[in-house]
């Protein structure tokens, strides 16, 4: 319960806590950075840390020269630990997909694997780029696209891709925006907007089955 919290709390105040952690840190922070993006992306059980208001909070912070961080630096970084977090997971998915379908473990849901092999369906490939910017999705799909099978070089192909345009995107709008006294002020209402609107795709593909199967029942 504490953790859950302390996670939240993080997330909403994620501004300040990063102050806290370049400070205490040094350097540190940019192995810590790196192991937070990788396992957001790269382990099943972790699809709770935060991504998106991350990436923008470090792309503010990067254009505060007091801070010292580098955001070409960070980008590389962040954009190689996504993809390797990414790969992972594929890998993962292709070892033991299947078991952890069939067993439905609490961690890994059979409705959340099916909701994303949806996306597949739809999507094809560019479920791994379009993932990219969905909490819990960005986590599932390419873990799903082990189970598939999905040829890996067609994988790792959406995987680049979808890595720069997520990590570039949002460090890209914090570096530009995140500064302006008006964000900085209001910056953890801007945090649960970003939340909000990651989330809203999700939210309206399980409306839209919701909806469906009340209407098969009926």
């Amino acid at each position: 319960m504490e953790f859950i919290q302390y996670l939240i709390d993080f997330v909403l105040h994620i501004d300040q806590h990063l102050v806290e952690l370049v400070h205490e840190y040094r350097n540190w922070i940019y192995l810590i950075l790196f192991l937070i993006i990788f396992c957001e992306t790269g382990l099943v059980v972790t699809p709770f840390l935060p991504g998106d208001s991350l990436l923008f909070a470090l792309g503010a912070m990067a254009a505060v020269p007091e801070y010292g961080l580098h955001l070409w630096l960070l980008m590389g970084l962040l954009c190689i630990a996504a993809i390797l977090g990414d790969s992972f997971n594929y890998y993962t998915g292709t070892k033991i997909g299947n078991r952890i379908y069939l067993r439905d473990f609490w961690f890994m849901r059979r409705k959340h694997i099916d909701e994303t092999q949806k996306f597949y369906e739809k999507y094809g490939g560019r479920t791994i780029i379009y993932a990219r910017f969905m909490p819990i999705v960005r986590t599932f799909a390419p873990f799903v696209a082990g189970i598939g099978k999905m040829n890996y070089r067609r994988f790792l192909s959406y995987n680049v891709i979808g890595a720069v345009i997520w990590i570039g995107f949002f460090m890209t709008v914090g570096y530009i925006f995140g500064n302006i006294p008006a964000v900085k002020r209001n910056f953890t209402l801007l945090i649960l907007g970003i939340i909000a609107l990651s989330l809203t795709p999700p939210i309206i593909g399980i409306i839209k089955n919701w909806l469906k199967n009340r209407k098969k029942v009926a």
